[in-house]
């Protein structure tokens, strides 16, 4: 194995390095030790992570200032449309309060993406005339794969993750599901089972729900507001498993 770094990938590494202290407005030799990225410079991360995946680009990314606060964006709390023509100076107007105002606390946790590339990979991807973009995307690229395992599968906040035990990184952080069981908990169904068919397209096993479909149709009944079930951006988001008893019969 050739240990010793050729001249050209040399090259592109200091260019590399020399960039990214430009863009910090640090000098090359601050690299080696902690320093603070540029506001700037992570929002184009962020952006980039976030644009590397069709299901990343769909969920809200906001940055704050404070490590823990209120929720961030507003809701309304249902529809506001109402009629009152009276004139008697009685019946008045009353206004609706259009904005959400239940309590919801955010809590940032530090969450590590580090990364190392060894010198047979970067003398292969020197030859790449982006070089620089290929390393920045690929990182990029795996920060917002790693931010969606978290949120489907995320339960806690290890002081140390156990990536051998945890391997969808279940103690990294906590996930989207894990924030509705703890505070929507009426948003959860629960003893879910489909049924399943032989090839024969007889009944293997009996579940709750006869297809996919009709879980759906009954989560939207049952869990939505009212004012939320007819909306025409719904979308159901499926499970490998629950896909896998959808197409594939015992």
């Amino acid at each position: 194995m050739n240990l010793v770094m050729s001249d050209i990938t040399r090259n592109k590494l200091g260019c590399y390095m020399a960039q990214q202290a430009s863009l910090n407005n640090i000098p090359v030799s601050a690299l080696v030790s902690r320093f603070t990225v540029e506001p700037a410079v992570q929002q184009r991360f962020e952006n980039a992570s976030k644009e590397s995946t069709e299901f990343t680009k769909r969920i809200n990314v906001i940055g704050v200032t404070d490590q823990k606060g209120e929720k961030i964006l507003l809701d309304t709390t249902g529809p506001i449309a109402r009629t009152n023509s009276s004139y008697d100076g009685i019946k008045r107007r009353n206004p609706n309060n259009v904005i959400d105002m239940k309590s919801r606390q955010y809590q940032c946790e530090q969450v590590n993406y580090d990364t190392f590339i060894s010198y047979p990979q970067l003398d292969t991807w020197a030859a790449h005339s982006d070089f620089q973009s290929r390393i920045s995307t690929q990182i990029a690229r795996q920060v917002a794969l790693d931010r969606i395992m978290i949120g489907f599968n995320g339960t806690s906040h290890a002081y140390e993750s156990d990536f051998h035990t945890n391997k969808l990184l279940q103690d990294v952080n906590v996930g989207w599901l894990e924030h509705i069981r703890t505070d929507a908990s009426e948003r959860v169904m629960n003893d879910v089972t489909l049924t399943s068919r032989n090839m024969d397209n007889t009944v293997a096993h009996a579940g709750k729900y006869a297809n996919a479909d009709a879980l759906v149709q009954d989560a939207r009944s049952s869990l939505l507001d009212e004012w939320h079930k007819e909306a025409d951006d719904l979308a159901v988001i499926m499970g490998a498993t629950c896909l896998t008893r959808c197409v594939c019969p015992c």
